[in-house]
């Protein structure tokens, strides 16, 4: 059996009733030690929900989360539990906000049509775009551009579940976390230029998305604690940050339609 060297005597135990047994005892010791994840992926993730999300509805799906990490999780592979499961429980949140509709289709749709526009003028000027030209772009006003990044803060996340297609089958996006040394060159060259890609697009963010971008992804901390620090809103915050993911997502966009 393949597990984290910290992993004690008494998990790996734990693990092992579990996955060869489906002991209820051993299931019931692994959600005891590991419901404090749950609670900090929660805590990261009402901070960019809009208030009419019911914490009780997040903290549900979390916990379908958790159980499925837990069905799913192959020790074999060497990957530490509480990264998949963080993936799992953060994958789980997300698809059962898309399922129960909380965002307008219409929302979706303007949120596409704006990556689109980062994607496509970014890629012309080889620069950061400003809010003023992906507006005048779309022929809305930077106010409109403003609000709809805002409802739609969520939408800029990814779900590891979601499907994705593939020549031999439609698998989850976690099924394609590789453990080390495996993947075609293919893969490893698509790896590569999305990684390239990003790189640049992170040089070119303005200065405030990049700052946000940095607190968050290197330092890890809460847009609260982003917020204290640059004397903003929260609500600020994730507005850059929800504009920065847009940029990125776009330079990813841009590599995958040409690849």
């Amino acid at each position: 059996m393949t597990m984290s060297s910290k992993a004690s005597k008494e998990e790996l135990v734990s693990w092992e009733g579990w996955q060869q047994h489906r002991d209820p005892d051993a299931g019931n010791d692994l959600v005891e030690r590991y419901l404090p994840l749950v609670d900090y992926v929660i805590q990261r993730f009402m901070i960019n929900l809009p208030k009419t999300v019911d914490k009780d509805d997040v903290r549900s799906l979390a916990y379908e989360g958790l159980l499925d990490a837990f069905d799913k999780f192959d020790i074999e592979r060497g990957l530490k539990f509480e990264t998949y499961a963080s993936w799992r429980i953060k994958g789980a949140i997300i698809d059962g906000l898309r399922h129960s509709d909380w965002l307008p289709r219409s929302v979706r749709d303007k949120v596409k049509k704006i990556e689109q526009a980062y994607a496509l003028l970014e890629q012309q000027n080889n620069q950061s775009v400003t809010d003023a030209e992906v507006s005048m772009y779309l022929g809305i006003t930077v106010k409109e551009l403003n609000k709809t990044v805002s409802e739609a803060a969520l939408s800029a996340m990814i779900s590891i579940d979601e499907a994705v297609n593939d020549d031999s089958e439609s698998t989850g996006k976690h099924q394609l976390i590789q453990s080390g040394k495996e993947g075609s060159p293919e893969h490893h060259l698509s790896e590569q230029l999305i990684k390239e890609a990003l790189m640049r697009a992170i040089e070119r963010l303005p200065e405030k998305e990049r700052i946000v971008i940095a607190l968050s992804y290197y330092e890890e901390l809460k847009l609260t604690e982003i917020a204290e620090v640059l004397g903003v809103s929260v609500s600020r915050i994730s507005q850059l940050h929800s504009k920065a993911i847009l940029r990125l997502q776009a330079a990813v966009l841009s590599v995958n339609e040409a690849y």
